[in-house]
């Protein structure tokens, strides 16, 4: 019998799992445990430590609820999230700029399913379809790598209100507020009116905001519409478009701001009573078409 020492036992470990018939599944938890030891080991942390961190990792599953998703919260506070989504976006960086759409985090408030609409129909309802003043018409074109027109492209689209919260955090709202899916036309053309979103707090009432408070972090992510775009055939994006006069840019506290998704939203009103105006293309890649799982239902 091969007795542990804290010299030994982290091979003994690895050493317990090489019997482990899925191949990835036995290289993942290899690098799993041979990292979190050497960060127990860095780190030291006192038998309370260790209790106070276990803690944590339970609320994050208690406080989780058809409302929001902490654990999914927690990893786009840590950066984890923008992290994943930059390391599967690495393979277009060779492209030019014009030939692909930068991929952004899914977030913890997509849901599937959400309502489809004509071109140029309002996935504003409720209070939000009688704020004329925060009108905003969004536009843009779906293509391939080469320039060519993506038609019947599926783009899924959610927001936060003007007052900065989703649908499924506000009672106020009607389910399924501010949320839509479009087809694009025979130009790869996609169109619809909704009303100008707000920069928001995320959820600090769960372990994720106590985690903010003690590092005396802004909880603010900046004004922005999530988008994804989809067709069989090719890969999934996942994206979002940035509000250029947002002061939180450079702060976002889920770390997903690119310089290229940070769109800019025109004030000249336009014709009828739309007041903002936004223009946002994006590029589809052939691939697989692989959709996330959704972080509520």
């Amino acid at each position: 019998m091969k007795f542990i020492t804290e010299a030994t036992i982290t091979d003994q470990v690895i050493d317990a799992m090489q019997g482990t018939p899925d191949t990835r599944l036995r290289e993942v938890c290899a690098s799993l445990v041979k990292h979190l030891h050497a960060f127990v080991r860095e780190i030291k942390p006192s038998v309370k430590e260790f209790e106070h961190g276990c803690e944590f990792m339970v609320a994050l599953g208690q406080s989780s609820s058809a409302k929001k998703n902490e654990v999914i919260l927690a990893l786009d506070i840590l950066g984890v999230s923008a992290l994943v989504t930059l390391l599967n976006d690495a393979q277009n960086e060779t492209l030019h700029d014009h030939d692909k759409t930068d991929a952004a985090l899914l977030g913890p408030f997509w849901r599937s399913a959400s309502p489809s609409y004509p071109s140029g129909g309002n996935i504003a309802r409720g209070q939000d379809a009688d704020s004329p003043e925060q009108v905003m018409l969004v536009s843009g074109v779906v293509r391939d790598p080469q320039g060519h027109p993506v038609a019947d492209a599926l783009v899924d689209v959610w927001q936060a209100s003007p007052r900065g919260l989703y649908e499924n955090q506000d009672d106020t709202q009607p389910d399924m507020n501010l949320r839509g899916r479009f087809t694009t036309d025979a130009d790869g053309y996609y169109c619809f009116r909704t009303v100008r979103p707000a920069g928001y707090p995320v959820p600090v009432d769960g372990p994720c905001g106590d985690l903010l408070r003690a590092q005396h972090r802004d909880p603010y992510r900046p004004a922005h519409i999530h988008f994804m775009a989809s067709k069989p055939g090719h890969q999934v994006l996942v994206t979002q478009a940035f509000s250029d006069d947002d002061p939180r840019l450079a702060t976002d506290v889920a770390f997903s701001v690119m310089e290229s998704l940070v769109g800019h939203i025109d004030t000249t009103p336009v014709v009828g009573s739309h007041h903002f105006s936004l223009n946002f293309d994006m590029v589809l890649h052939p691939g697989e078409t692989l959709f996330p799982i959704p972080p509520l239902g």
